[in-house]
């Protein structure tokens, strides 16, 4: 049986399909078939470890940075120091930690290479040299955080949600800067989550017929 708002939507779509483009026409036909055979797929977003797509381009706005545009040891060759996200693209934790990346990009993005690391991509069978980003891949726990020193020293090495303070601190003590003023505040990016991502996507439809 089909549930109620599925019964709304079809019977709105056809009393008003002579106004209705073709486009929302068709997808309130694939909403209602879905629902009506239980295979209406599962909503994901930022504060769960649903998969919805690439994490640093739905929740971070940053999509540019993956692939990273440079590697461990390119990085390190030009002393230039260096923050590796180890990630997965289906983790709340991950998701969170997409932001702060974006955030610190924001300030040093001239002076740090930051790359991001999706963990599926790193060998289990594979020995890796210490220039290498799988070298200080803990193995099995994402996210992962690890700052290099323009020297290629492990300043910072760090696994779950981390906050912006801790690595900002130490880029300031790397880049010899004054510590954060109090009143230094943190903006969230905003993002434009993908259609799963977003509820609205599916509300959408019923916003429409009500204009």
């Amino acid at each position: 049986m089909m549930c109620p708002w599925l019964q709304l939507l079809w019977q709105r779509c056809l009393s008003q399909a002579h106004r209705l483009g073709q486009g929302v026409l068709i997808l309130c036909v694939l909403l209602v078939f879905l629902g009506h055979w239980g295979t209406f797929p599962a909503l994901a977003g930022i504060n769960d470890d649903r998969y919805d797509g690439s994490i640093f381009t739905l929740y971070a706005s940053n999509g540019a940075l993956v692939p990273p545009k440079v590697n461990l040891a390119a990085s390190l060759k030009k002393h230039r120091p260096a923050l590796l996200m180890f990630y997965v693209d289906d983790s709340r934790e991950c998701k969170q930690n997409a932001l702060i990346v974006t955030q610190l990009q924001a300030f040093y993005r001239n002076t740090v290479s930051m790359i991001p690391i999706n963990v599926d991509t790193i060998r289990p069978d594979k020995t890796y040299a210490p220039r290498e980003e799988g070298y200080y891949y803990n193995g099995s726990y994402v996210p992962q955080m690890v700052l290099f020193s323009p020297d290629g020293d492990v300043v910072f090495n760090g696994i779950g949600e981390i906050p912006y303070e801790p690595i900002d601190d130490q880029l300031r003590e790397i880049f010899d800067l004054p510590p954060r003023p109090e009143s230094f505040s943190i903006e969230r990016p905003p993002y434009s989550p993908s259609p799963s991502a977003d509820t609205t996507f599916w509300t959408a439809p019923m916003r429409m017929l009500d204009q």
